[in-house]
């Protein structure tokens, strides 16, 4: 039997749970990238006592989940392109002596382009089929031919694997938007499998270009940029020239794949590493298929430091031993970000942490690997993906050593030290919300701000001009202002020191505080009386 981590089997189980719901029918499962999805659903087959059909987008895939299964003596059909087949064929040989793909096997991997071009021979096959397992299921719609694909196995259950349960597109998963999915369950988290050393720690590099996205079209179909003005601003750039002189001064020597916007600069770019003494290869869906397979196999081994690709590694392909991933494609897409930061989060030996080199700035948009996410299946739209990109707080060290890391920790720079002074002191949107930082005379204004004039007193001045009723009127709100503040006070003294807890001193907090509710604490003492409730509310949550 597959041995799973406990996570991977508690992920099954709470699938199987999810099924006991006689409403339920589809299932979205959720498991970050380098989680180990393929080996949790190809432990599903292997335990299976009714036919599993694992649905794949790329013929790539078929491969790798084949082989995954291979490994675990799980004999399967292959659905897919007769060379993928022989191709596949000869890597079992290759690797275990023998071939697990048998037609007549309970299982099937399939491609779904070659499902969808032979229905009728699988007709049959398909109404015998239990469950239906979609990799990659971000890309599942009722409209499009992967869902239509799984509305071929019509006694199945279906399940659906994701690292990012997201559309550039907005599109929701779920079956009551534009989807299939009746519930999600989930894994843990990039970060929870960080903290557990499943996954690696990063750092990120974040060198400038001069490619300039601010102004291009979003296409209305993918979310993404406009491809072919994407790869026009690509080849005006010195991407090509930025990417090779990074790897040099950051990267040398470690095994990366970088992606592109189109063949030609992968070409381009594979080139100038042949030029600079580094070994590269470029790989695409048009790269030969046998070509693909050895490139892939050498780089593995060694042979080759640097794949360069377009689209091909970016979702599901597991590339092994990759160090550093070289982002040379700008994207909106946060998924497509997530997969392609991802190939480089695997642990292996002797590998202290991942690189990620940023020279198109998606760091920016799209924030830190392991940063939370609020997943759904009822889609997005533009403002709620626009909450999210302004929920991350992040800068790089320009003047140092280009690193990225959290805002909060500013001026200096975790990594190399650099301490980045503030032009002004004048208010606290200068300093991040620092009032250590701020100039005395600021600070001591900010303070006098918070002194609330005694109830009493607004009464007394209020009756004389106004009368009693006035008087208590006035007492009675300045008298819940003052609550307000002592509960807004409570609950940041509460946010804080769970923080001071993990060791986070004062002036990050501070920090954190102006960063993620836009309100330095002592100007948020003296808002009025509705805006410090709703901010308490705010901080409570997120306590």
């Amino acid at each position: 039997m597959i041995d799973l981590r406990d996570y991977q089997d508690n992920l099954l189980s709470d699938i199987d749970d999810a099924f006991r719901n006689p409403d339920v029918r589809d299932v979205c499962a959720v498991l970050p990238t380098g989680g180990g999805k393929t080996v949790t659903f190809a432990a599903r087959m292997q335990r299976a006592t009714l036919p599993i059909v694992t649905n794949v987008h790329r013929v790539e895939l078929v491969s790798q989940i084949s082989m995954t299964l291979a490994r675990f003596e799980v004999r399967h059909r292959l659905i897919a392109p007769a060379s993928t087949v022989r191709s596949i064929r000869n890597e079992h040989f290759r690797e275990f002596g023998r071939t697990f793909d048998n037609p007549n096997a309970m299982h099937a991997v399939c491609s779904v382009d070659t499902l969808m071009s032979r229905i009728d021979q699988y007709e049959q096959y398909a109404g015998q089929v239990a469950e239906v397992i979609t990799d990659e299921a971000a890309h599942m719609l009722r409209d499009n031919k992967w869902g239509v694909a799984r509305t071929l196995f019509k006694n199945a259950r279906g399940i659906g694997f994701t690292a990012t349960p997201c559309r550039a597109d907005g599109k929701g998963l779920g079956r009551h938007a534009d989807g299939f999915f009746d519930v999600m369950v989930r894994g843990p988290t990039t970060g929870q499998l960080i903290g557990k050393g499943h996954l690696s720690r990063y750092k990120i590099i974040a060198k400038p270009s001069d490619i300039d996205v601010s102004d291009l079209a979003v296409s209305a179909t993918t979310g993404d940029y406009s491809a072919p003005q994407l790869r026009k601003r690509s080849h005006q750039s010195h991407i090509v020239g930025d990417v090779v002189e990074t790897y040099l001064k950051y990267a040398r020597g470690k095994q990366a794949i970088a992606f592109t916007v189109d063949v030609e600069t992968a070409n381009e770019l594979a080139e100038r590493f042949r030029a600079s003494g580094i070994s590269a290869a470029a790989v695409s869906a048009k790269t030969d298929e046998a070509e693909r397979v050895q490139s892939v196999r050498d780089f593995r081994d060694g042979k080759i430091k640097v794949l360069t690709n377009c689209d091909l590694f970016g979702e599901g392909f597991d590339v092994p031993g990759v160090e550093a991933v070289i982002l040379a494609r700008p994207t909106m897409s946060l998924s497509l970000h997530l997969q392609q930061v991802g190939r480089a989060l695997r642990p292996a030996k002797d590998k202290e942490y991942a690189l990620i080199i940023d020279h198109v700035g998606n760091w920016e948009k799209h924030g830190l690997p392991d940063s939370p996410r609020r997943w759904t299946l009822d889609g997005t739209t533009k403002k709620d993906r626009q909450l999210d990109a302004d929920a991350i707080k992040l800068t790089t060290c320009h003047d140092g050593c280009f690193l990225v890391f959290p805002r909060k920790l500013l001026p200096t720079c975790p990594y190399c030290g650099h301490t980045r002074e503030p032009t002004e002191r004048k208010g606290p949107e200068q300093v991040d919300g620092d009032l250590t930082e701020l100039d005395p005379d600021v600070l001591n204004r900010l303070r006098e701000s918070i002194e609330l004039e005694p109830p009493e007193e607004i009464a007394r001045r209020v009756g004389f001009k106004a009368g009693r009723p006035a008087a208590r009127a006035a007492f009675k709100n300045q008298q819940e202002r003052i609550e307000s503040q002592r509960a807004l006070q409570d609950a940041i003294a509460l946010w804080a020191g769970a923080r001071l807890a993990r060791g986070q001193v004062d002036t990050v907090s501070y920090r954190e505080i102006f960063l993620t509710f836009g309100c330095d604490v002592l100007t948020a003492q003296s808002l009025p009386r509705k805006d410090m409730d709703e901010l308490r509310e705010k901080v409570e949550r997120d306590t």
